[in-house]
């Protein structure tokens, strides 16, 4: 009798956690400029945390303002349950999958996100380098961010050249055609 009830409680709770499974992602409360067109489904959700680094430098166009740039990210994803699948690192920006497919993307929009948090964005995907969960991601929405922006230190001729990093996290959305 004890084993029933054993089975029984392991039934219901592979059930309950299949129904307790999170949605896939609602775009509908963002800005439409970074809204994924119709016609693609959500194929991986992430979430990023690490660092971006970002350095002194002259201002576009200018002879003797100094700006902090963005340089680029190194971040982990993981997906919702906290499993580490890949990397987002740049020069170009590049998200890279466990599994050694990664995708490059080039920026198409951006949306305010909150003060002191780096925008929503929406990228269009360049074909997949290798086989696996990137091939055939058409665009990627980094939404829900949290910090990263640039830092709010001194930036001059003093220090031209200096580099720092900031903590960030966001999320990934990466969409395939339906």
């Amino acid at each position: 009798m004890q084993k029933l009830s054993i089975a029984t409680a392991v039934a219901a709770a592979v059930m309950l956690s299949a129904c307790a499974s999170t949605p896939s992602f609602n775009q509908q409360a963002l800005p439409a400029t970074v809204q994924v067109p119709a016609g693609h489904k959500v194929a991986m959700e992430t979430v990023g945390a690490g660092d971006i680094t970002y350095e002194c430098k002259l201002k576009k166009d200018s002879a003797d303002q100094f700006e902090w740039t963005f340089i680029g990210p190194d971040a982990q994803l993981t997906d919702r349950g906290g499993m580490n699948v890949g990397k987002y690192f740049g020069p170009p920006a590049t998200w890279q999958s466990n599994d050694g497919s990664k995708v490059t993307a080039t920026q198409l929009a951006v949306a305010p996100a909150g003060a002191g948090n780096i925008p929503s964005q929406l990228v269009k995907a360049n074909p997949a380098m290798g086989n696996g969960a990137m091939t055939g991601v058409t665009y990627i929405q980094r939404v829900a961010t949290k910090g990263g922006v640039a830092p709010a230190g001194m930036c001059g001729a003093a220090n031209a050249g200096a580099k720092q990093t900031v903590k960030y996290q966001a999320d990934y959305i990466f969409w395939k055609a339906a």
